[in-house]
């Protein structure tokens, strides 16, 4: 601003900044070169409020004597060769002191009344440069938080599994508060909380499993649904777990809606790292409120999304079992008649003997069909997604967990009443030998069909009822995997 008074030209000069640490570096480079001073210092009465401790000019210059150290509590402090407070007069902001600007070791002599009437000049503007330069700041770190928290929404609406869901708010809670991780923390069934989920740039190695065990005084307050503020996570013995030593300051933001509490959004700065402001803090326990939301919303749309999957398989075991198993049966009726017909006509005809063979075989063909439509009928009413609890449903699983390996469906067929009649100790013994045989067919070559049978009608050579399981594979032998045909059997 050329041809204007050096005083008029600083005052201007310090509004034409919005961003807080620009302003303030302003201010005390004005300072020291209005009134000729070698060193200013801007220190901030409040450091948690704005992120700040101490603003100092950009060069100062000192061939004698060091400034005041930054770790200093006060400007003033006296140290070794340290240069005296010439001048220190408080900037207010709305009614507070914000700080006081401190000049020392003015090299044109001692401080003037003018030299006061001109800082204090400076200060009364710099109050209001500075009150702007908040109201920017607090509206630039509302809107960051808002886009993120709708970026979050929109993605957990969109689909996916509840992992990929707390994955990605603990993603986006980390970049918005700038944190060295984002950590999702969940209730345990004994009254504590563990980790789930951790998103760090770093190395995560340690963290996830670490629980917080159950009478922890964070932890009562985050099941209360209380926020937790920590200055240095390393230091305050609130905080039990072994990586605490890893971080500083901390926010632990519950994830709770209409009193559910879902989990703890955790977001954790480095050690030395500044502390969060009151405006980060609210901003976050904003988040975390919109967010724990926003899961509960994806949590109620995967459900009704699994309810319409429940209810259209079982329309479809329905269908199977009212259309095609009473088909099949009536079927193998009519072949069954035929054969006592043709059987009873045969009269030494060769022929008549070969065709009663061949419907023998399309009989027992259609019995097999209707035994393994049966048993997709029953794997079509299990949850896809919960563990199995009968026997039939843990013999499924085994048999689906080689068809993901060999890229061939087995073949399951039960006989007899199977959940009645096998206990679990002998349910223990079949899965076993079961998962042998289905690995052994998954080490042959060529294997394109697998038999899985199930018996509980089959009396023992001792004469005791018991159960048989049959595996059979059309697979190549080769080696340890010679024998394609596994058969257990064992006593009820």
């Amino acid at each position: 601003m050329p041809g204007l008074p050096p005083l008029l030209e600083a005052v201007l000069s310090v509004g034409t900044e919005l961003e807080l640490r620009a302003t303030l570096q302003r201010i005390v480079d004005a300072a020291a070169e209005l009134t000729g001073a070698r060193y200013a210092v801007l220190g901030m009465r409040d450091p948690a409020r704005d992120g700040l401790v101490r603003i100092r000019t950009a060069s100062p210059r000192f061939p004698e004597t060091g400034p005041p150290s930054e770790e200093s509590p006060s400007p003033g402090r006296r140290e070794p060769r340290e240069v005296d407070i010439c001048l220190d007069v408080p900037i207010r902001v709305d009614d507070e002191v914000f700080g006081n600007l401190c000049l020392a070791d003015k090299s044109t002599g001692p401080v003037t009344r003018e030299d006061e009437q001109v800082v204090r000049l400076l200060a009364a503007q710099a109050g209001i440069a500075i009150a702007n330069a908040r109201l920017y700041e607090t509206a630039r770190q509302r809107e960051r938080w808002i886009e993120g928290a709708a970026a979050v929404t929109t993605t957990l609406l969109s689909g996916g599994t509840a992992a990929d869901a707390l994955t990605t708010v603990a993603e986006h809670a980390r970049v918005l508060a700038g944190a060295s991780a984002g950590i999702i923390l969940k209730p345990t069934a004994e009254g504590g909380m563990e980790i789930v989920v951790v998103s760090t740039p770093g190395d995560p190695a340690g963290i996830v499993g670490t629980t917080i065990a159950p009478g922890s005084p964070v932890l009562e307050q985050l099941l209360g649904g209380e926020p937790v503020f920590i200055e240095d996570s390393a230091t305050d013995p609130r905080m039990t777990t072994p990586v605490r030593s890893r971080f500083g300051p901390s926010m632990m933001l519950p994830l709770q809606t209409e009193g559910r509490l879902i989990g703890t959004l955790a977001l954790p700065r480095g050690r030395g790292d500044r502390p969060y402001t009151e405006v980060e803090r609210l901003l976050a326990t904003q988040f975390a409120s919109q967010v724990a939301l926003a899961l509960v919303l994806a949590d109620a749309r995967h459900s009704r999304e699994l309810l319409a999957v429940y209810e259209d398989r079982d329309r479809i075991a329905r269908d199977l079992h009212d259309l095609v198993v009473q088909r099949l049966f009536a079927t193998g009726m009519m072949l069954e008649s035929t054969q006592r017909r043709n059987a009873a006509n045969e009269g030494g005809d060769g022929q008549a003997e070969e065709v009663s063979a061949t419907l023998g075989r399309a009989v027992d063909e259609l019995e097999a069909t209707v035994q393994e439509v049966r048993t997709a009928i029953f794997a079509l009413q299990q949850p896809p997604a919960d563990a199995p609890t009968t026997f039939r449903g843990k013999v499924l699983r085994e048999t689906a967990g080689a068809a993901a390996v060999l890229g061939v469906q087995p073949s399951t067929r039960f006989t007899g009443p199977v959940e009645n009649r096998i206990t679990d100790p002998v349910a223990g013994r079949l899965l076993s030998v079961l998962r042998r045989a289905l690995a052994g067919a998954s080490r042959r070559s060529g294997v394109s069909r697998i038999e899985v049978a199930v018996d509980v009608t089959v009396t023992l050579p001792d004469g005791r009822p018991g159960v048989r399981l049959t595996v059979h594979d059309d697979g190549t032998p080769n080696g340890a995997s010679a024998d394609p045909d596994v058969t257990w059997q064992s006593p009820l």
